[in-house]
């Protein structure tokens, strides 16, 4: 039973925006890449479970934040699964995982599961809840292979989940009230931590304007009467269904821009009339002011 569908973080999905409009720095293209690896691993997991889970939840406890990837809740144990999408090979030495090819130390999956451990175990104390959690670092890439991998580890690799997804699924267990009490309680702990203070370089003069195919993300898009169509792939879409996704971007990059129909005119650019573009935002939002300074909501 899933309590909280798993869904791109917020983060993610600004991220995604910014790579086709803007050129991120490095360090902003890697983080970019770990979050898409991460939340492609986690569903790739999410596609293994037939028990109750808690998709991404980020908790505060005393300011110490920290994530759970997934939490199953059974009868008598509460699993907490730390699930990492690492491709490649890499070798362990010295309580330190590196990549094989560059040598570089990788945040070590082993102490970031023995944290979110403790936190959660403190958390269940101040709610009054005792409860055993038994975690597990999962590597769910097919392409991932450890070297020296350390023994008596919490540890479960690619060739190994088929037989132990089977283990989880032959144990009995009968959810009651209280259990699901628990993720309810769980998920309205849930808190969203706002990654815009990272991206302010990215200002909204900076970035490329333009429609952009729904499908392949493509800028090659032409207007043709009241649709769009991608020069690229040929997606064709209605006008008011593209206006209003540019709408929602822009409200995904910018939340405090105010949306006028100048604003995703210049953001549309394909369409040669604001007339055109009023039309759309009359027809599907709110709006108030006077007729030469609307504002949508």
């Amino acid at each position: 039973m899933i309590f909280k569908e798993r869904t791109e973080s917020l983060e993610l999905k600004l991220l995604r925006s910014l790579d086709v409009r803007a050129d991120l720095i490095e360090t902003d293209k890697q983080r970019f890449h770990n979050l898409a690896k991460g939340y492609e691993g986690e569903v790739m997991f999410d596609s293994l479970t037939e028990t109750l889970k808690c998709d991404d939840l980020f908790l505060d406890l005393n300011g110490n934040k920290f994530q759970i990837d997934t939490l199953m809740i059974t009868q008598d144990l509460l699993y907490l699964f730390e699930v990492k999408n690492f491709e490649g090979d890499f070798y362990y030495e010295n309580g330190i995982f590196r990549s094989l090819a560059s040598k570089k130390e990788i945040k070590n999956p082993l102490l970031q599961l023995e944290r979110c451990q403790s936190l959660l175990r403190q958390l269940f104390q101040s709610l009054g809840v005792r409860v055993t959690i038994e975690g597990f670092v999962i590597f769910i890439n097919p392409r991932f292979h450890l070297y020296q991998s350390p023994l008596n580890k919490p540890i479960i690799y690619p060739n190994q989940l088929p037989d132990f997804m089977k283990k989880l699924n032959r144990k009995s267990s009968t959810l009651t009230g209280r259990h699901k009490g628990l993720a309810e309680q769980l998920v309205s702990m849930h808190r969203i931590e706002s990654p815009y203070e990272k991206y302010t370089r990215y200002t909204i003069d900076k970035v490329k304007k333009g429609f952009i195919c729904g499908v392949c993300g493509s800028f090659h898009v032409s207007f043709c009467g009241r649709h769009l169509q991608c020069e690229v792939c040929g997606h064709l879409e209605g006008l008011d269904a593209a206006v209003l996704r540019m709408v929602e971007e822009i409200r995904l990059l910018y939340p405090n821009e105010k949306i006028t129909t100048n604003l995703v005119y210049e953001w549309c650019e394909v369409i040669d009339s604001k007339k055109t573009i009023r039309r759309v935002l009359k027809q599907n939002l709110n709006c108030t002011g006077k007729t030469k300074g609307l504002i949508f909501e």
